[in-house]
């Protein structure tokens, strides 16, 4: 942890009488060196709103070579995914395996993990103690999706947000989630070879053995434009031929049967 930003009032205290222990939430910021003026933004956010804020210094994977990557599985990442993988995308992975390992080490009982693109909303922490607090054995709670579809609610917060799972899928983004002890454990366990970009296994419980969930409304926003590893035309670019794409379109098809067998799992 390189940076630490302390506020008042931020904490927050909802008991768990099942668990034994009362949620005290930080929130852990993923931040690439070279990105000061992101850092800066957040936090004049966090103090407006008093938060606290972890600084994690993000991995640059524009400055490991390709042959210097670790944990990486290059060609299971094609073979799933139908085309290259991004040196941004590699970085992502490696960045929140970091933050994971570094909240481990803190004694926490919950985390909140985001990137340095995310809006901050004034009830976040609230929010994500209370939906933490509605599925106690919950392991991961993403508080951020582009979509939701097909989604089947588990419980509702007492602030009034549903949880539940998503039928359909991948829901896109991994910039803002709540995790718990054991949900770190888990996946830094199970999933610290890259086989898929982060957002993707982040959702996938069923390869984790982890118990993710998702609130059906956002809990923050993210900035329009904001990601740094890459926009649609480099994303195309990297895409196979669609003949050498066939064993990725089984791939999905696979993971579809998963993600629908997991999401109506009671």
């Amino acid at each position: 942890m390189e940076s630490v930003i302390p506020m008042q009032g931020a904490r927050g205290g909802l008991e768990q009488q099942n668990l034994g222990w009362t949620m005290s939430i930080n929130i852990y910021v993923i931040n690439l060196d070279r990105s000061t003026d992101r850092w800066n933004a957040l936090s004049d956010q966090a103090r407006s709103l008093q938060f606290d804020l972890v600084r994690i210094a993000g991995v640059d994977g524009r400055e490991v070579a390709a042959d210097q990557r670790v944990a990486c599985d290059e060609r299971a990442f094609q073979r799933n995914n139908g085309r290259t993988m991004l040196p941004g995308e590699y970085g992502c992975y490696r960045s929140h395996l970091k933050v994971l390992s570094a909240f481990l080490e803190t004694g926490e009982a919950a985390c909140i993990i985001v990137e340095d693109d995310v809006i901050l909303s004034a009830d976040l922490v609230a929010r994500a103690e209370a939906a933490l607090a509605a599925i106690p054995g919950a392991d991961v709670i993403k508080l951020l999706n582009h979509r939701t579809v097909g989604f089947r609610p588990v419980a509702t917060s007492a602030a009034g947000d549903e949880i539940g799972r998503a039928t359909h899928g991948p829901q896109g983004s991994a910039a803002c989630y709540a995790v718990t002890r054991m949900g770190a454990l888990k996946l830094l366990k199970q999933i610290a070879v890259m086989r898929f970009p982060w957002d993707i296994e982040l959702e996938r419980g069923w390869a984790s053995r982890a118990r993710i969930y998702t609130t059906r409304r956002n809990v923050a926003d993210v900035k329009e434009g904001g990601s740094n590893i890459g926009t649609r035309s480099v994303y195309r670019e990297t895409k196979f031929p669609w003949w050498r794409r066939l064993p990725t379109y089984a791939i999905r098809i696979a993971e579809t049967v998963r993600r629908i067998n997991y999401a109506l799992k009671k």
